[in-house]
């Protein structure tokens, strides 16, 4: 298996309610999802985050919170999907639908876990809290999670 390929996911978080966005094209379409996509080459994880966050959704945050790392694993898949998951309080524009992306507001006791990827209902807790994790999902498929390890971290 070669060396994972970097990817980047940024959910915009307000109090009672979060955004996702309904991916309409490419991998994940179908599923409500945070922004995010592979981080180019010579970007930070951080400036590809932000750069995916404004192309999908034409918002800009003034900070981002690192919240999570988590490797994916996709059975017969040539890599693994390393990614960094960011949260952010605050934004700037107006969330704006784009070539992939539909963006809608979701109240906390709302959140459609069951048009989402199935690794979400296990680590959105965490997110929602506040707090820090790390944790791998491997896949058969898009829908089966074989094995998972998650925990809470002090620092990502």
């Amino acid at each position: 298996m070669g060396a994972p390929r970097l990817y980047t996911l940024v959910l915009v978080l307000q109090p009672q309610r979060v955004l996702l966005g309904m991916k309409k094209r490419g991998f994940g379409a179908g599923r409500w999802n945070g922004f995010g996509g592979k981080v180019q080459d010579g970007e930070t994880i951080e400036d590809g985050a932000r750069r995916e966050l404004q192309e999908e959704s034409g918002l800009t945050a003034d900070v981002l919170h690192k919240v999570g790392h988590v490797v994916f694993e996709f059975t017969g898949a040539p890599e693994r999907m390393d990614v960094h998951i960011f949260r952010a309080d605050s934004v700037q524009g107006t969330p704006t639908e784009s070539d992939e992306m539909r963006p809608q507001w979701f109240q906390l006791d709302q959140i459609p876990f069951s048009d989402m990827w199935p690794d979400d209902s296990y680590w959105f807790p965490l997110l929602l809290q506040k707090k820090k994790f790390r944790g791998y999902f491997k896949f058969q498929g898009h829908n089966t999670i074989l094995d998972y390890s998650l925990r809470e971290v002090d620092d990502v």
